[in-house]
């Protein structure tokens, strides 16, 4: 999917006046993109707070809410690496929304969920359509940025995980209460179809909408389209050789490394997606629209951190610093929020705002890092590789949880393990900062 855009007789244009093309591909781009992930994340987590209703009217145990949330990551693991090498094939037009449509329709299926076995299903079949989307747009995105614009671009687009919970978690309370019982079906009932269905349309309108390459990019001028394939070209010259072969990054010790690193981060994601309302409504807060408004403001938070970073980390080029700091952060939170879950509730909601802040700001600045590793093939098969196999993690902490909550009646425990497995992931990115040249993150 590289450019072919001749950049020959076009002059070398400064970095600044560049700016103004950049933004017109961004607000062309970056919008459709945010709203599509506004929707995954909707989509996939909207059951944290159907669990609130769900598991008492279908008598599931915490146990079995774990397991379903969790086995959204196998489908995950499975199917992402052959949907990002597809998208290689095929363009992102149709990729994403083959996904998209495909995510929409099942999560409007889970209203029919009866059994565990059904809300297994349901959910692996959730994670094999959405597999593929994350990685994809990140790939996408190198080819329309250079190294030194992504992370403000990957933290705006990111910044939509946050944007979820900011607009999901009122929605999902007042879908909850407002609809439950109406037309013979459940609030959790409603919250599975009005969330699922408007991503079947705006996949839909992808097919209409987003352009493969910069060179079916006819919304750009002739002189721009050269403009951007010349300073793409200068970016790919300045970092050098990488690695662009598949089979070759496989072997490479730094993807796995960078896959391990990505797993605890991911596992402290699962945590404060899936387990939020729990804990909120542990510490005291019954009420479900309240619960959502307090998922809302912590998400807000969240989503400022993302975009904060983002900023940050073009203007310094230290992804790596701005990693290990927001992982602190988020350790600390976690621990202090297992600490105080059944004697503060104030505490506990601002250290779950914390928690989730820095989990999910720690998210655009890591992926500079293996994306300064990493062309081609290499880089849609390994960024595939690292959010697949480190999604394990998104497995792993909602299951986790979800025996230690059976078995024990409390996940305060558990949250205090999260907290640990997040020093061992500030740990890998202090050994990963060996793989760069001195100075460069």
């Amino acid at each position: 999917m590289s450019s072919v855009v001749s950049t020959e007789a076009v002059p070398t244009r400064a970095a600044d006046d560049l700016s103004p093309i950049y933004r017109k591909i961004a607000f062309r781009l970056i919008p459709i993109l945010m709203l599509l992930w506004v929707m995954a994340w909707i989509d996939r987590v909207n059951v944290s707070f159907a669990k609130l209703q769900m598991i008492d009217e279908l008598r599931f145990s915490d146990a079995v809410y774990g397991l379903g949330a969790g086995i959204f990551f196998i489908g995950y693991l499975l199917f992402e690496v052959p949907s990002n090498l597809l998208l290689q094939k095929i363009g992102a037009r149709r990729t994403i929304a083959r996904i998209a449509i495909g995510w929409g329709v099942t999560c409007a299926l889970m209203a029919l969920v009866t059994t565990p076995f059904t809300f297994y299903a349901l959910r692996f079949l959730l994670g094999a359509f959405e597999a593929g989307y994350f990685p994809g747009v990140i790939l996408y995105l190198t080819l329309w940025f250079p190294s030194d614009r992504r992370a403000k671009v990957f933290g705006i687009f990111m910044s939509s995980v946050a944007l979820s919970g900011v607009f999901g978690g009122p929605l999902a309370g007042i879908i909850m209460s407002a609809l439950h019982a109406h037309q013979g079906l459940s609030g959790w009932q409603w919250l599975f179809v009005l969330e699922g269905l408007p991503t079947v349309l705006i996949g839909i309108f992808c097919l209409f909408y987003l352009t493969n390459r910069l060179e079916d990019a006819h919304w750009l001028s002739s002189e721009e389209r050269a403009a951007i394939a010349a300073d793409l070209e200068r970016d790919h010259a300045r970092l050098g050789d990488r690695e662009s072969h598949f089979r070759a990054v496989i072997r490479d010790r730094r993807l796995w490394t960078f896959t391990a690193i990505y797993f605890c981060v991911i596992v402290a994601n699962a945590t404060v997606a899936f387990w939020g309302p729990t804990i909120i409504s542990g510490a005291g807060v019954t009420d479900l629209p309240t619960i959502g408004w307090i998922v809302s403001g912590a998400s807000l938070l969240g989503s400022a951190t993302m975009i904060l970073n983002g900023f940050i980390a073009d203007r310094t080029g230290r992804p790596l610093i701005l990693s290990v700091l927001s992982l602190l952060v988020a350790s600390v939170a976690l621990a202090a929020m297992a600490a105080s879950l059944h004697s503060s509730a104030a505490v506990t909601i601002i250290a779950f705002a914390f928690a989730l802040a820095g989990a999910y700001g720690t998210i655009p600045v890591f992926w500079q890092m293996p994306n300064r590793l990493f062309v081609g093939t290499a880089a849609a098969g390994g960024i595939a590789v690292i959010n697949s196999f480190g999604n394990l993690g998104g497995f792993l902490a909602p299951y986790g949880l979800g025996l230690v909550a059976s078995e024990t009646g409390d996940i305060a425990g558990g949250l205090f393990v999260v907290s640990l497995v997040v020093v061992v992931a500030v740990l890998g990115i202090i050994i990963a900062r060996r793989f760069f040249a001195p100075g460069t993150v």
